[in-house]
């Protein structure tokens, strides 16, 4: 497609979109920095058909370095030695789209640096285009499809501390942990309007599931050829649904381990490779390039795991209980493990990546699970005994951020397969997080130390 050819979709989109909705006045330009927060600008939607024409679109390129709070930390020489610039972005195709949990109407679209002429090395959706392109040249083409846990909260804290949410027909509190679909049924009306909502940005969301943690449900993505169109649907989701949860009174949250006595909330990441003419690589040669690819995703996993598990909280989930794999390891149909291979026919294998959480960058964790399918298929390594075979079979991880960020931050096949100023930025970002989350004394403290 050439550069007037897509000004033109992209023209005729805002005009649609001005047709179907007059009465919206502004669109928020919005794109995810490396902790997984939207970051933006909120344009006049007359200056957006501007854009779409071609007009340059200029963000400061280091609101990508966001941190975990919004602040800047100082990184090598970003953010306070380099002048603040500006870096283009594009319009993405197709993601222009009403927002309806908002006071007015409102338009979102999401906008990045990958594709432009000077895209940014250590922007999320950047680094997992790399990995796509390279992938492409391999003939390579990854099938997608994400699951998202979250929990609903009351909308009030009660001393800084999320509430159990109220069932909307007893009015009693959701307390009782269980998977019973009645539990959909009684939350029926804030669920089925965060579908709609999803559904209306143009995300496949489809099944919604009870799950076992109180106020806990999950909902599934439709399965993409478009990888990046995954991650979009994944991180715009998360957007939405915390809209549409305040709308009903409630808090959404994709907090990885809100409550210690129930369970974490995980992004479970299903992925198939094809070739150009559509066959299933991992099922040739009587699946040996499935167990190649859970090789190699067990050897990056501890590598990856300030991706996986990327807050302080985060590593809460590992070893809890209910699923919480405490261990790198896989297993056929096996939930205990970090890599499950679920059954299915030779057109549909995949495997099933649940270790990450559910507050996680979407895009950065399917660039490590794809980088590590891509370099177990280059190894052509036997994996570890599978869980099915050897309950004690696993690798060991990093339980806690800095040791994490060690592990990561000299791996060179990790280098390689993101960018090496993308894992040096990353690990940095990381690092001055943590050390920020540190700078607070806690009630506990004074309780054990005073």
């Amino acid at each position: 497609m050439t550069r007037t050819t897509a000004f033109s979709s992209l023209l005729e989109e805002v005009h649609s979109f001005r047709a179907k909705h007059p009465d919206v006045r502004y669109v928020d330009l919005i794109s995810l920095d490396i902790p997984g927060h939207f970051y933006g600008k909120r344009y006049p939607i007359e200056m957006l058909e501007k854009v779409a024409a071609g007009s340059p679109l200029k963000i400061p390129q280091n609101c990508v370095l966001l941190g975990q709070q919004g602040g800047l930390h100082a990184i090598g020489d970003y953010c306070f030695n380099d002048g603040d610039p500006d870096a283009p972005r594009r319009l993405i195709p197709g993601t222009l789209k009403i927002v309806r949990w908002e006071k007015q109407a409102l338009g979102q679209m999401l906008i990045s640096s990958d594709g432009t002429q000077a895209p940014i090395e250590f922007e999320p959706r950047e680094v997992l285009a790399r990995v796509l392109k390279r992938l492409a040249g391999r003939g390579i083409f990854p099938v997608v499809a994400f699951e998202l846990e979250f929990y609903l909260f009351d909308r009030a804290l009660k001393d800084g501390l999320p509430q159990f949410p109220h069932d909307p027909l007893s009015g009693d509190p959701d307390d009782q942990p269980n998977m019973h679909i009645e539990r959909l049924s009684r939350f029926s009306e804030v669920l089925h309007d965060i579908v709609e909502a999803a559904q209306e940005q143009g995300i496949d969301a489809n099944v919604i599931t009870a799950e076992l943690g109180p106020g806990q449900f999950e909902i599934n993505f439709g399965h993409s050829a478009d990888g990046l169109q995954a991650a979009d649907w994944a991180a715009m989701f998360c957007r939405s649904t915390r809209g549409v949860a305040l709308q009903h009174g409630q808090r959404a949250s994709f907090m990885s381990k809100p409550y210690l006595h129930a369970p974490g909330s995980g992004m479970h990441v299903h992925i198939s490779l094809y070739d150009e003419a559509g066959n299933n690589l991992l099922a040739a040669d009587q699946q040996q390039p499935l167990r190649h690819a859970v090789a190699g995703c067990l050897d990056l996993l501890p590598h990856c795991m300030p991706i996986f598990a990327a807050n302080h909280n985060a590593f809460r989930r590992y070893g809890a209980m209910v699923n919480a794999a405490s261990r790198a390891s896989w297993g056929f149909e096996d939930r205990d493990a970090c890599i499950r291979i679920p059954e299915s026919d030779a057109r549909n294998l995949r495997i099933e990546h649940r270790l990450a959480g559910a507050d996680a960058n979407p895009y950065l964790v399917l660039a490590a699970i794809l980088t590590g399918m891509e370099q177990g298929l280059a190894a052509r390594r036997e994996p570890i005994a599978p869980l099915n075979e050897d309950r004690t079979s696993g690798i060991d991880f990093a339980k806690d951020m800095l040791s994490a960020v060690t592990a990561m931050q000299d791996h060179e096949p990790l280098q390689q397969g993101l960018g090496s100023e993308f894992v040096m930025v990353y690990c940095e970002n990381k690092r001055q997080d943590h050390l920020a989350f540190m700078q607070e004394i806690n009630a506990r403290e004074y309780r054990w130390f005073l």
